[in-house]
């Protein structure tokens, strides 16, 4: 039986797995069945529904992640209702706009955000304030204590139908105020059903959620994939800890952005770079090279035999070793999003038997809308379009896409709505691309965001910068400069961890990144890191000047979105002293 609603595949898997744990936090201090999940949801949805929550209304939820978001969100859907995740970096301001676009009369939350939210229900006339945990507020346990007389909790989810809003994702807003993306039932089951069928699925899958539930890659890749598939769930409340979670979680999938893999390279480079045992540093750096000239040929056409025989020893002697020191011995499949990877990175993470397959999506197209096989990957590309989804070019080269996993709309703005998606079901999703003659998608950059010199040469800044950050890891973010300007130069924030590495290092582990931002030794690292990056890159394209700057960048702060992307109209404006300099 196919299910229809997120909420029959949910009751389908429950029943399927009752003593299998659902959700678990690291080191299984909480760890949750199946069964307790499903009874969880059962007395949540009765206490919303005493508030009055039902069909068509919405419920917002800010908390880390946690078992809890599962438990409460997954109760919303039981209703009909419509939950949707706040990023934990906004500002009250932010939140009050997204409240007042989605109409929501319930706000669910823990005790560390209490004193902003309830200023902001306050202020907006929002009713109903709920905590998972403790605090000056309804607890949730308060909640399940009230049921709805008479609520008919089977009757309720059995009225959900594939056509009801599962969610709200709000876009995190690079060039205005965030769009209210609305996602199906059926348009989250089409998006989970196509992937699974390029990714596989196994019986025991586990996943650890650390990207914020606001994100629909964490909708898609923990939550909603888990109610229908059974996938385990690690939740991890720090993402910051992502690296010493692999080992506790034992992943078989795993999806990352590229700066995880960039600090995972390093990191292995680093290690083999001070293994003080020569046979072993010579062990690590044969089997790396067989590794990397295995992926090399492989992506040009069949690996000779003797190269997959010299490389499968490789694998057996060293390389499963490493996969083993990461936690990663178990990874099936992983995957690289959110912005473009560097070829060189992708290749190395594959050469150590992980085969990450970079893709590409959007919020409009329930997550992702092209993924390289896992089988047939093609580096330097976003692979080929997923099943149930077309994908063509416009006269200008803008990415079209089409299927049953584009959004039903905007939120309130069937303008904007009306601007994304023409009358032939095309979204426009703003993305330069090219497609080559196996259907293997390159996004080159943002339609809005391609850099045209005064000479009149149009670059893709992202491009530029993939290369400086591949370059090292000692950059955390690079914004290339070049709009309307005779050549290129860049804005350099240093990557905090390996910052206090390089420092240490160095002999100076106290140092600021203030102060390192002017230490002539990580200066003169940068630009060995520019040079390389510029080798890689055409005379037009490489940067002629850069400049480190003293700060840290933060997810949700004036530079980054709360997804990692760049504001670039904000950083131009506020580092608009630095620039200047760079063209003085």
């Amino acid at each position: 039986m196919t299910a229809t609603t997120l909420c029959e595949a949910f009751q389908l898997t429950a029943a399927a797995r009752p003593d299998k744990v659902a959700l678990r936090t690291p080191g299984g201090k909480v760890s949750i069945t199946w069964r307790v999940y499903a009874d969880a949801v059962r007395r949540v949805a009765a206490g919303l529904a005493g508030l009055g929550v039902g069909p068509g209304d919405t419920v917002a939820l800010m908390m880390v992640n946690r078992p809890k978001f599962h438990l409460c969100d997954t109760a919303a859907l039981h209703l009909g209702a419509t939950p949707f995740s706040v990023y934990n970096t906004s500002a009250p301001e932010q939140i009050a706009y997204l409240f007042a676009n989605a109409g929501n009369r319930v706000v669910i939350t823990e005790s560390q955000f209490l004193p902003m939210l309830r200023q902001v229900c306050e202020q907006a006339g929002i009713p109903h304030l709920i905590t998972v945990d403790s605090g000056d507020a309804l607890t949730l346990d308060e909640l399940e204590d009230r049921p709805a007389p008479g609520f008919d909790f089977e009757r309720s989810w059995r009225a959900v139908s594939g056509s009801d809003l599962a969610t709200i994702i709000y876009t995190s807003g690079t060039t205005g105020p965030p769009k209210g993306v609305e996602l199906t039932h059926a348009n989250i089951l089409a998006q989970c059903a196509a992937t699974a069928e390029v990714f596989g699925h196994q019986e025991d899958e586990r996943v650890i959620s650390y990207l914020p539930s606001a994100h629909v890659a964490d909708r898609w890749g923990c939550h909603y994939s888990s109610m229908i598939y059974g996938t385990e769930v690690t939740c991890l409340a720090d993402y910051k800890t992502i690296l010493t979670a692999f080992h506790d979680a034992k992943p078989t999938t795993m999806g990352g952005v590229p700066q995880m893999w960039y600090r995972l390279k390093a990191g292995i480079e680093a290690a083999v770079e001070h293994e003080p045992d020569p046979t072993k540093q010579q062990a690590a750096r044969w089997a790396i090279d067989v590794g990397l000239r295995y992926v090399r040929t492989g992506q040009s056409g069949p690996v000779p035999a003797e190269l997959e025989a010299e490389y499968r020893q490789a694998d057996e002697l060293v390389l499963s070793k490493f996969r083993a020191l990461l936690g990663l011995d178990q990874v099936r499949v992983a995957v690289s999003g959110a912005a473009p990877i560097a070829p060189d990175v992708l290749e190395f993470v594959c050469a150590i038997g992980i085969p990450v397959c970079e893709l590409w999506g959007m919020s409009e197209l329930s997550c992702c809308a092209t993924i390289n096989p896992p089988d047939a990957i093609k580096i330097g590309t976003v692979g080929t379009a997923i099943p149930g989804v077309e994908v063509t070019l416009a006269d200008d080269g803008e990415l079209l896409a089409r299927g049953a996993t584009v959004m039903k709309g905007y939120r309130n703005d069937p303008e904007k709505t009306a601007e994304t998606i023409d009358p032939d079901g095309w979204l426009h999703t703003g993305d330069i691309a090219t497609i080559d003659p196996d259907g293997y998608v390159t996004i080159i950059d943002r339609k809005k965001e391609l850099i045209i010199n005064t000479a009149g040469k149009n670059m893709s800044p992202a491009n530029i910068e993939n290369a400086v950050r591949a370059a090292s890891a000692l950059i955390g973010q690079a914004v290339t400069i070049g709009d309307n300007r005779p050549y290129n130069t860049a804005l350099i924030v240093l990557d905090p961890d390996m910052a206090a590495g390089f420092a240490a290092a160095n002999g100076n582990p106290d140092a600021t990144i203030a102060e390192l931002a002017k230490d002539p030794a990580l200066t003169a690292a940068i630009q060995s890191a520019v040079d390389t990056a510029n080798s890689r890159l055409s005379r037009v394209e490489q940067l002629k000047k850069f400049t480190v700057l003293p700060v840290v960048w933060e997810p949700g702060g004036d530079e980054l979105t709360p997804t990692m992307k760049l504001r670039r109209r904000p950083i131009t404006e506020k580092y608009a002293t630095e620039i200047d300099a760079l063209y003085g």
